[in-house]
């Protein structure tokens, strides 16, 4: 049977209103269940408790619970995987960590697309990687301690939480931009790393920095700069690397919230809103604040924008330091 284009075109835009139609109904019934949150990390971590409090936010605001679930494993792959297959209805919301964007060159094979696979609601609040020395290291400056590695080729190294993490890509980028002689040490975790430094078997460590925030202001840590774009609201006194010189040296850890991919746009509006509305409380700032969260609170335009960049940032350093997940 061939149809004429008129006919063609009238079945086109009835499915569009059809599907336009079923959103706004289903917006307007939103939740009609409880929400799962899934969180690829185990319980009592920073992004645990950042999606704890906004869960139970949603669940008073949005009048059905808004429930955590913890699915650990494989540097967040396994409970990402699982975001992705779920009914795209907006009853399963993906509180995604920066690893997100870094896993698909950092692993040979995911469960997941990143931009296939997902549709975004917000990049939600942020978390700066901070350059730290052990106060012995003779540099107070970004472009002091270059001076030091370099006058002292071979001798000095890093301190990571991880290969692979935040902290150490941002080693890498600091490596390589300036063509240091800089050897990683990876450790088990940020407690490790830091009490590495602290103790000066690592004399440069790079860092979350609600992590080593407490050894900065105890003295024990120098803190030269942070990797953010602009200073970090927990921590104004620290310089930026684009304040030191070193605009190429940029990045943040950061909690996302997404959406399984064709959820409809009406049910992320709603989201979005919630969520905004619920980083603007002054209690919430407060909280965020004592876990080394700067909000940001994105639009899903925004929050599309920032993961193809660092993507493609985060590959680039991936591939050049040919690094491979612990």
């Amino acid at each position: 049977m061939i149809l004429s284009r008129r006919k063609f075109l009238h079945l086109t835009a009835g499915a569009a209103a059809l599907s336009l139609a079923t959103g706004v109904a289903q917006a307007q019934t939103y939740p009609s269940r409880p929400v799962r949150i899934i969180v690829t990390f185990a319980p009592s971590g920073t992004t645990d408790i950042f999606a704890r409090l906004a869960a139970q936010k949603l669940s008073e605001n949005l009048g059905k619970q808004f429930y955590v679930e913890n699915i650990p494993g494989a540097s967040g792959n396994i409970g990402t995987g699982q975001a992705a297959r779920a009914a795209p209805d907006g009853h399963t919301i993906l509180f995604a960590f920066s690893s997100h964007v870094v896993n698909p060159t950092l692993f040979d094979r995911i469960p997941y697309d990143p931009f296939k696979d997902f549709a975004s609601v917000t990049l939600a609040v942020s978390s700066t990687t901070v350059l730290t020395v052990n106060p012995a290291v003779p540099a107070r400056t970004v472009n002091e301690l270059v001076a030091v590695i370099k006058r002292n080729s071979g001798t000095y190294n890093f301190a990571s939480p991880g290969a692979g993490t935040q902290a150490h890509l941002a080693g890498e980028q600091f490596r390589m931009s300036l063509a240091l002689d800089l050897v990683h040490v990876p450790y088990n975790g940020a407690g490790p790393s830091i009490a590495s430094v602290v103790a000066g078997h690592s004399p440069i460590g790079f860092s979350t920095l609600a992590s080593a925030g407490p050894y900065i202001k105890a003295g024990t840590l120098r803190a030269l700069a942070v990797t953010s774009k602009k200073r970090s609201e927990i921590a104004p006194d620290i310089p930026t690397m684009t304040e030191s010189g070193h605009p190429n040296i940029e990045g943040d850890s950061w909690v996302g919230v997404l959406v399984p991919a064709k959820t409809p746009p009406e049910i992320i509006a709603i989201l979005h809103r919630e969520i905004v509305k619920i980083m603007a409380l002054p209690d919430i700032k407060e909280r965020l604040t004592t876990l080394g969260y700067d909000t940001v609170a994105s639009t899903p335009e925004e929050f599309d924008t920032r993961i193809r960049a660092e993507f493609e940032t985060w590959g680039k350093v991936i591939r050049a330091g040919n690094i491979k997940p612990q």
